[in-house]
């Protein structure tokens, strides 16, 4: 196939896989300026599947670049209150949102932390009712992934920018299963395995996970009644869609306070537009109360402060190491295909529907059934080829769930 066949596939996938667009919904879509084509290839691929309206919002590097380095401290402490009601009338009103990630990871290398953080905890204030949304899959929505040069670059250093572009691009259409014949058929047959597995846990249901591996030696209690999911999800309207494009995982949450040991990154996190590398977090009854980095130590503090329960794992997610992402051999410095490439744990806020019934449950109630609560939701990537985990039963076996790195049933 061509270049343009297959982003005509990739935009086709967005639309029919990842947010799965229904007759008479309306799209979101929050796209960088620089791929303006892609994203009409997108609009036209929704409007013929039915879509009432397509929105486009454009996000331009630049003009965020210029606002953090020139604007006043005051511009970080506010979010727009009219953005903010828009985005949750529009997911109230069955609207979906798709996402295309295309951001420089070092974008705001050098800027003054407490201004993204204070940027951070506005927003996610702000946000708190449509984040509530996103997190219970009460609304559509999905992350996809396109080249930027400087995103290119930090992956392929070695190429001249418009190779590295090119290069990229061919990593994110194998990523997302769109170099092959039929990608829906793909997809369906990826989300069938997916859904075999995690089906497998849901009937284990282990009361703890011990994971293994240098740096590494960690004990994460599962709440009772806690509920895998991974591959698609289906919204308040039943309707099912993928979060992420390109994914590899099976996820649940944590209880909040039954997380000890030390747990080491495997790849960099980028967070906020700055790397954090080489870091290690360790645990007593749940929560961070140790943690060393390499490589971004203050941006690591910032995360792990923006909150009283920020400290405290939202997320266990299984990934094998042989996977589409892992064997291209990258790194790709995005948690989109970086989480996806290995074993990870999130930081921050815990997911309703990884709980039985948590999605009509109060948030009293889902914070007595042992789900954590926060502004944040940050993952990072802890799996290698190295890395065994047993599943722990409520009386004491331990199974084993994955050995060097790959599922173990």
């Amino acid at each position: 196939m061509s270049f343009l066949d297959r982003l005509e596939k990739y935009a086709e996938l967005a639309v029919h896989v990842a947010v799965h667009i229904q007759p008479g919904q309306s799209l979101w879509i929050s796209a960088p300026i620089h791929v303006p084509e892609f994203v009409r290839m997108i609009a036209k691929q929704a409007y013929q599947a039915g879509a009432k309206l397509v929105h486009i919002e454009w996000q331009d590097e630049i003009s965020t670049q210029l606002k953090y380095h020139l604007a006043p401290d005051e511009a970080f402490e506010e979010y727009p209150v009219w953005r903010a009601k828009w985005v949750q009338e529009f997911a109230e009103n069955d609207g979906a949102f798709l996402f295309i990630e295309s951001a420089n990871p070092e974008l705001l290398k050098g800027v003054d932390p407490k201004r993204i953080s204070a940027h951070s905890k506005a927003a996610s204030a702000a946000l708190s009712k449509w984040r509530e949304y996103m997190s219970a899959s009460k609304m559509t929505w999905s992350i996809i992934g396109v080249p930027s040069e400087a995103w290119a670059k930090l992956v392929f250093p070695d190429l001249a920018p418009e190779a590295a572009v090119e290069a990229l691009w061919e990593a994110i259409f194998q990523t997302a299963r769109v170099s092959g014949g039929d990608p829906i058929q793909a997809w369906n047959e990826h989300n069938a395995n997916l859904r075999s597995k995690r089906e497998y846990l849901n009937r284990k249901q282990y009361k703890q996970l011990h994971y293994k591996a240098p740096g590494t030696d960690l004990l994460i209690e599962l709440p009772e009644h806690h509920v895998w999911n991974g591959g698609t999800a289906r919204n308040e309207a039943g309707n099912e869609f993928n979060p992420n494009v390109p994914t590899e995982e099976v996820f649940t949450s944590p209880r909040r306070g039954g997380t000890r040991g030390t747990v080491r990154s495997t790849k960099p996190l980028s967070y906020q537009g700055n790397l954090i590398e080489n870091f290690s977090l360790t645990f007593e009854d749940g929560k961070v109360v140790d943690f060393t980095a390499e490589k971004g130590y203050e941006f690591l503090k910032g995360m792990l402060d923006m909150d009283a329960s920020a400290r405290y794992l939202g997320e266990a997610a299984l990934v094998p190491h042989h996977s589409p992402i892992s064997e291209t051999g990258l790194i790709f410095f995005n948690t989109l295909f970086d989480e996806n490439a290995s074993n990870h744990l999130a930081l921050g806020e815990a997911f309703p529907t990884c709980i039985e019934n948590g999605t009509s449950l109060t948030r009293e109630e889902l914070d007595r059934a042992g789900l954590n609560h926060s502004m944040i939701h940050v993952d990072f990537m802890i799996g290698s080829a190295d890395m065994d985990i047993d599943g722990i039963t409520a009386d004491g076996q331990r199974e084993p769930v994955f050995r060097k790195g790959n599922w173990a049933f």
